[in-house]
């Protein structure tokens, strides 16, 4: 048996592992029953059909795939890009607020595309700082500093 389409293979394994470790991670919390759920139940719910997703794409990529094709190469250096502004984000969520901390991530980001250019990722940076702004502040009530501390002059 020989994995004729890599992709698919990969995208599977990555699914299956998430899938598991949410299924895994939910077990200390308490699952309940369909009819009275506990904080675990969903998680655990998720963590299970993302497993069986996987496990159908992996199988794809090994049965059903009509022809063999070539492994991806994966480029590290838009890897790192995203990993690195995902930690930045994180660490200036607070300092700087959420509307700005979003543009940071979302111009970073872009920049790891190789048709990267400014006149877009402002754009969308804009487009997204808006959307967050609605989505999670207006209508979820996220309890997170929307403006920077100096701005605010909270520390």
């Amino acid at each position: 048996m020989s994995i004729r389409h890599p992709k698919d293979f990969l995208a599977g394994v990555m699914f299956v592992f998430f899938g598991a470790s949410a299924m895994v991670l939910s077990l200390s919390l308490r699952i309940g029953t369909a009819g009275n759920m506990g904080p675990g139940y969903f998680p655990f719910a998720l963590g299970g059909f993302l497993a069986l997703l996987g496990l159908f794409i992996l199988l794809r990529g090994i049965l059903w795939a009509k022809a063999g094709q070539a492994w991806p190469v994966v480029d590290p250096k838009p890897v790192g890009i995203i990993l690195l502004s995902v930690v930045l984000f994180s660490q200036i969520l607070r300092p700087l607020g959420l509307l700005l901390s979003t543009a940071v991530l979302v111009l970073m980001t872009s920049k790891a595309s190789h048709e990267f250019r400014w006149k877009e990722a402002v754009l969308n940076a804009a487009v997204l700082v808006a959307i967050v702004l609605v989505v999670f502040v207006y209508f979820l009530e996220f309890q997170l500093p929307v403006w920077p501390a100096f701005v605010t002059g909270r520390v």
